[in-house]
């Protein structure tokens, strides 16, 4: 199996005040953040936060309206860049009359030098999808196999897939999710993904991207972000936040009867009679997301480097 192991310097992809607006809109604005090489990244937010167009513009799909984004060194455009980079958009678009034989074709003829049909192919037969069927009759999940035949066909160094199993019953989830970490894994392939499951990331993505406004608002590997973190709960039955957590960081605080329950960022020991214990990963995303006006967290891995372009220089 390809060694993983985040080495220093390698870089996939990398924001500098990055904005983009559609007419009056700002889908993403002052997004800043670097994703090491050889992660498997796991891309949240809200409706409407930003992920589709982060997604697409690392694909090369448009330019942003304002600061910096690279792609594997260099711009998402680049003739250099783009073979390098498979995407698989939320429709998985794919021509509904030809056959899987024919798509698979044309990925082949799309990517020359690069394709691997061994690769395709393999992902298709476990599926047990017919050469001679038509796209436009295949299944939801027979739809996103055959998407993904063609994104690991083209041996991308970075992956970029927008809610690719949503479609898919939790069976089926789970199964192309393994058949996706182990094409990963064996290609040492960087992946982003963006999805609403946030129970089925836990134990798949090693890295977080959380987004919400149009800003990066946790980045860096879960592990890292997760032991920053504690839940503290216990019975209270004052008004307001307990002096206890004066000099911690409060993310998300409620009280529902005489409990009080809070995701905090410690700064020491905590005080009281609290019951502490570390969040798990879909406990520090949901307080995360109804606290959009939490300070950001960057892990050292996630910040820009130094040198990189500052906002207002386009890629």
């Amino acid at each position: 199996m390809t060694d993983l192991t985040y080495r220093p310097g390698r870089t996939a992809v990398e924001a500098v005040g990055l904005g983009m607006r559609y007419r009056r809109r700002w889908a993403l604005r002052d997004c800043s953040f670097r994703l090491p090489a050889g992660r498997v990244c796991a891309l949240v937010g809200p409706n409407g936060a930003g992920k589709s167009t982060l997604l697409a513009l690392a694909a090369g799909l448009g330019r942003p309206a304002e600061g910096s984004l690279r792609v594997l060194g260099g711009a998402p455009s680049d003739g250099a860049v783009r073979p390098r980079v498979a995407y698989v958009a939320q429709d998985k678009p794919l021509y509904p009359h030809f056959t899987v034989a024919e798509t698979l074709a044309l990925g082949a003829r799309l990517n020359p030098g690069r394709w691997d049909a061994a690769v395709a192919e393999r992902l298709v037969r476990a599926g047990g999808l017919s050469p001679d069927a038509r796209a436009g009759s295949l299944s939801g999940g027979q739809r996103t196999r055959l998407a993904l035949a063609l994104a690991f066909g083209k041996r991308p160094e970075l992956l970029l897939l927008d809610e690719p199993m949503s479609d898919l019953d939790p069976l089926v989830r789970h199964e192309m999710t393994a058949a996706l970490m182990a094409e990963a894994a064996e290609y040492a392939t960087t992946v982003v993904m963006a999805s609403h499951v946030l129970a089925e990331l836990e134990g798949v993505c090693d890295y977080l991207l959380l987004v919400a406004d149009g800003r990066v608002r946790l980045a860096g590997e879960v592990e890292d972000l997760i032991s920053a973190h504690r839940l503290v709960m216990g019975r209270y039955e004052d008004v307001g936040t307990p002096r206890e957590f004066a000099a911690h960081t409060i993310v998300e605080a409620r009280t529902t009867g005489r409990q009080f329950t809070a995701l905090i960022r410690p700064d020491g020991p905590v005080g009281g009679h609290w019951e502490v214990a570390e969040p798990s990963l879909e406990e520090l995303l949901l307080a995360h997301l109804r606290a959009p006006g939490a300070p950001a967290l960057l892990a050292p891995s996630a910040e820009p480097r130094a040198g990189a372009r500052p906002a207002g220089v386009a890629a």
